[in-house]
């Protein structure tokens, strides 16, 4: 890719950001278009950020293997459509293997593909996506270099894109004016404009260079320790929970509770009695595409020892499924605050403290 912003501050911003120069670009061509495909395996946000770049979202259903069916994207790619949005690797954890072909579709009918990069800790250092095709993309730095996910923030989502999209770029635009000596430019009447206040979020930016910079090569084995963690994972648990998809994982492995539900065991079950374990629950009920997800994640930073454990917590959770449900149902047990009703708290928050 020949251009970035580091502006964004946000995965979900990022997605903005791109979708917006997209539109910039295909306005500047003469018709903006109207639709843009997002596959149902994509990240929640993708719909989102579709609405509010002025787009109209048409879904794509996977196909039996959890990839996209291209003989079925030829069908809804039409003059009207603008972009599709990919998750690669999906929220399966499951790598598109015809990501070129589903490129060329694209850019045969005038096209782009924006690929959201969440998931690049399967990628990086091994697989380069602008030789595949793409053309605009974010990447995760709060997820794949090094600052901790969730929690509400600080995050990243700086963008990335092809060199026809660079004068669409948010402004300020850092420029080499001459050797050594850089600027910020302004004077850029192509751009969608600015999307954050100075240049991002500089405390997670300059974390996600000194990480990377640590790395060096051998971001290549941090990427593939992450694989290896997720398939060890995948290999000590998938005789006790359900495996949907049985295509090679990559960064993640998504479960279901299929087989805890005969018991009255769902997802959120086991999560909560995983705390009683001393772990931080998985993401739950995610992917959509996979009813009662167990969508498991140990990045490249977790031990032998420390995926042992959590192996042995989860196949513990899974016997006491079956033979003492309840247990399960009414976790976590040794946290100061018991089970609560999430769907009232959803719905009639307490926002502020009476005595």
């Amino acid at each position: 890719m020949e251009a970035v912003t580091l502006e964004p501050v946000a995965g979900a911003q990022g997605e903005l950001t791109g979708l917006l120069m997209i539109r910039a670009c295909l306005e500047a061509r003469g018709n903006p278009r109207k639709i843009v495909l997002i596959p149902d395996s994509a990240h929640g946000t993708n719909p989102a950020s579709v609405v509010i770049a002025g787009y109209e979202v048409r879904n794509i259903k996977s196909n039996a293997r959890g990839q996209i069916d291209t003989d079925n994207l030829r069908e809804f790619v039409t003059d009207d459509v603008a972009a599709l949005m990919l998750t690669n690797p999906s929220t399966l954890g499951v790598y598109e293997e015809r990501i070129a072909e589903i490129a060329n579709i694209l850019h045969e009918r005038g096209a782009l593909l924006y690929m959201d990069g969440a998931n690049m800790n399967a990628l990086a250092g091994i697989t380069r996506p602008g030789d595949l095709g793409v053309d605009v993309m974010h990447l995760n730095l709060h997820k794949t270099f090094s600052t901790p996910h969730g929690g509400g923030g600080p995050g990243a989502g700086p963008v990335v894109a092809k060199k026809f999209l660079e004068p669409y770029l948010p402004v300020p635009v850092v420029i080499e004016k001459e050797p050594g000596k850089f600027t910020l430019d302004l004077n850029r009447p192509k751009s969608i404009g600015r999307v954050r206040a100075y240049c991002g979020n500089f405390g997670v930016l300059l974390r996600a260079l000194a990480y990377t910079l640590a790395y060096g090569p051998g971001i290549r084995q941090a990427t593939e320790d992450a694989v290896v963690n997720a398939n060890y994972l995948r290999k000590k648990l998938e005789d006790v929970f359900d495996l949907p998809y049985n295509l090679p994982s990559l960064h993640e492995v998504v479960f279901s509770d299929a087989r805890q539900k005969k018991y009255g065991v769902n997802t959120m079950d086991i999560a909560k009695r995983l705390i009683d374990y001393g772990f931080h629950p998985y993401t739950t009920a995610f992917p959509l595409i996979v009813p009662g997800a167990l969508m498991i994640e140990p990045t490249e930073s977790e031990s032998r020892e420390e995926c042992d454990l959590f192996v042995e917590a989860m196949r513990a959770i899974a016997d006491e499924a079956e033979k003492n449900p309840e247990l399960v149902k009414t976790a976590p047990h040794s946290t100061r605050v018991g089970r609560l009703d999430e769907v009232s708290a959803a719905r009639k928050p307490v926002l502020r403290w009476k005595p």
